[in-house]
Order: structure tokens, then sequence, then C-alpha cells
């Protein structure tokens, strides 16, 4: 470990850098003037950030390693409320010559404990032909291999390995939570989605030091993965017992997976239609806005500020301190009741 890296998380306007950073995507476009300038998010462990090179060239660009390491130094600046790092000068980093741990981020919690939590929620299943099913995709040790090391996202929420677990995890720990509360919804449909609404990212992301989409990622998406897998494992279900496997079950399901973005603006091709689809539409969107805030809340750089910078997906900044309040504060209008 480097201990005179400045971590992605702590990088502050202003400050200058000469470090090795990982090379998460690198472009080279042209100015208004038709000059070249070069493109690219830097990371490590802690996060990534937008960077730039300007009067750069295409022996320069190609000097770059697409999945790779390079050496900056340049400076960090404030760019319509974010940070960017404009790139002085660089050169490619041996990939022996770095620490991996401090550049490939990777969930908090042991992944095997949390699959083995999320197997057991599984196990509540009651519907036999659900459970078949579900218990396809366990028994389907590729897959589950890559399910264990694929993040959520690639930068949205929990991008980092481990982290499709984590967030699929979360998703079923909540629906088992607030399941009760709604007797009504099919329980053991709502715990089948849950578990396979994002599980094809597995195929869509690559992880690892790069983290971006796969050729196959970019061209058919992990819901409709997702959605082709329950069809494969169903039919492979009904090939081993020897009888049909219900289609109104495959229909719901897939239905789930195809509508669990909510709207079409997110890249849902479905909207939802059944209870059971909007109860795991917003569990998702939950789960995913929880990280989006705690972790845009815990890695500002502005450590003085009571807000943070502007968070595009969110469109807002926000208040850092509400989980700090004590009782005993009045806002800055004054107190609220008077004797």
């Amino acid at each position: 470990m480097n201990a005179n890296r400045v971590k992605v998380k702590d990088l502050a306007n202003g400050q200058t850098v000469d470090q090795v950073f990982a090379v998460r995507q690198k472009d080279l476009r042209t100015t208004k003037t038709g000059s070249f300038y070069i493109s690219a998010t830097l990371g490590d462990a802690t996060g990534g950030i937008p960077s730039r090179m300007w009067q750069a060239n295409e022996a320069i660009f190609q000097t770059i390693p697409a999945e790779g390491f390079l050496h900056v130094k340049g400076r960090v600046e404030d760019y319509r409320g974010s940070l960017q790092l404009v790139i002085e000068a660089c050169r490619p980093m041996p990939a022996d010559k770095v620490d991996m741990g401090e550049f490939i981020p990777v969930t908090d919690h042991n992944v095997d404990e949390m699959w083995t939590e999320l197997l057991a929620i599984t196990r509540t299943i009651k519907n036999k032909h659900l459970k078949g099913l579900v218990k396809k995709f366990v028994e389907d040790a590729p897959l589950v291999a890559a399910i264990k090391k694929a993040p959520a996202a690639v930068q949205m929420h929990n991008p980092y390995l481990g982290g499709l677990v984590e967030h699929t995890l979360m998703v079923c720990k909540a629906a088992q939570a607030l399941l009760p509360m709604y007797p009504k919804l099919n329980a053991d449909l709502v715990l089948a989605g849950a578990f396979l609404h994002d599980l094809g990212k597995a195929a869509e992301i690559t992880g690892g030091l790069a983290n971006r989409y796969t050729d196959r990622g970019m061209l058919v998406g992990h819901i409709t993965i997702a959605a082709i897998w329950v069809q494969e494992k169903a039919h492979a279900l009904s090939e081993e017992l020897s009888e049909p496997f219900p289609k109104k079950l495959v229909n719901l399901l897939q239905h789930i997976i195809l509508s669990h973005h909510g709207v079409f603006e997110f890249g849902s091709p479905k909207l939802p239609a059944i209870p059971e689809a909007y109860f795991i539409h917003f569990l998702d969107n939950l789960d995913a806005k929880m990280y989006m805030t705690t972790h845009h809340i815990e890695t500002d750089p502005d450590k003085d500020s009571a807000f943070t910078s502007y968070h595009k997906q969110l469109d807002t900044r926000l208040y850092k301190h509400s989980s700090q309040l004590d009782g005993g504060e009045t806002d800055d209008d004054g107190p609220l009741f008077e004797s």
C-alpha cells in the first residue's frame, strides 16, 4: 500500500497530483476549434474522477492503456460544481508495479456470507415451480461465480466486486420485511422476482479494473438477458422433471424483470402491470437511492460544507447532517414554537 497516494474520494479542488490511477475509460475527442483532447475516467478503489488532457494528439492517446494504469501529473479543479482532473503529463504504468488492492473496489461485506443469507431467503419460497427455477440458477456454478464477482452497476450504485450480491440481498431482505404488510401480494412471486431482477448484470458488466459494459451488455442489456435466462432455466427444469413449466409463471417473472426500472426513460421495456412488479420496482429503486445518497455524502470532498456538491442523477445537493440531529437545534429562521 502506497502511503503517499491520495485516494480519489479525498481529492480536493486545487490539489496537485503526481501518482498512479487506473484507466476505466478513454476517448479522443475534438474541441469546437478542431483540436484534439483526451477525455477519460481515472480511478482507484474509492471511486472515479472525470479527467481531461487538453492539446493532446493521437500518439499520446495510444500510449494510454484502455484497461491498465497511468501515472499522472496534473491538478484537480471544479467544473460546474463537480471535480475533474486536468492531466498535464502522463505515462503508462506496468500492472506488476502497482498494488491491485488500491484500484479494484470491493464490497465491505463477505460475499459468500451474503450469498448464503440470500439463498436462505429463497428457500422460503413455497411454490414448487418457482423454487425449482431458482434452484436451477443456484446450481449453475459458472453463473454463480460471475454473480458473486459482478458489480450492481457501472457507476450509479454498488459499483464494485460483490455489489450485485449486496444489492440483491438488500432488495430481498426489504421484500421479506415488508411482505407481511401487504398480504394480497404473491409472496413467492415477489421473492423469486427480487432474487432474479438484476442477475443479468453478471453478463452485462465486466467488473474488475475497468468496470465497463460488455458487448452483450451494450447490445442486449441486463433486463433482457435475465428474462432470456428465465425462459432457458424454465425449459431446462421442464425437461428435467418431464412436465411442463407453467407458462403463466414464466410470463409473470419475465414481466417483473422487464418492468423493474419502472418507466421507459430508465430502460424498462415494459411498465409494471401487476402489484408485485410495482413492489420490486420501488424496493430496487429504494436500495439504489440509499446507496447514491449516503455514498455521495460520505465522499463529498468539501468536508466543511453542510451540503454536498450537485448530484446529476439525483438532480440536487444533499444535506449532510440529517443523521446527527440531537434534538437541541433550531433552524436558521429561529425556533418553530414560542411560549
